[in-house]
């Protein structure tokens, strides 16, 4: 069998910041995919809150290793 790679896409959110959301993205893809290799952000976005607070958002697609 051949080494091939998955691509995932996950969004990734935080109150804090842009960098803060691509770790709680990339924690949550290591928590359920094993061997990551990389990441590309394909989107920077923020909500408003009701209480005008912000929330960041990054969508990332991120590489699991698969096969050998």
């Amino acid at each position: 069998m051949s080494t091939y790679y998955e691509k995932l896409e996950i969004v990734g959110v935080s109150s804090k910041s842009y960098e803060d959301a691509i770790q709680n993205a990339v924690k949550e893809a290591e928590s359920r995919f094993s061997e990551l290799r990389w990441f590309e952000v394909v989107e920077f976005r923020g909500g408003i809150n009701d209480d005008k607070s912000i929330q960041y958002q990054v969508v990332l697609k991120i590489a699991a290793k698969k096969g050998n």
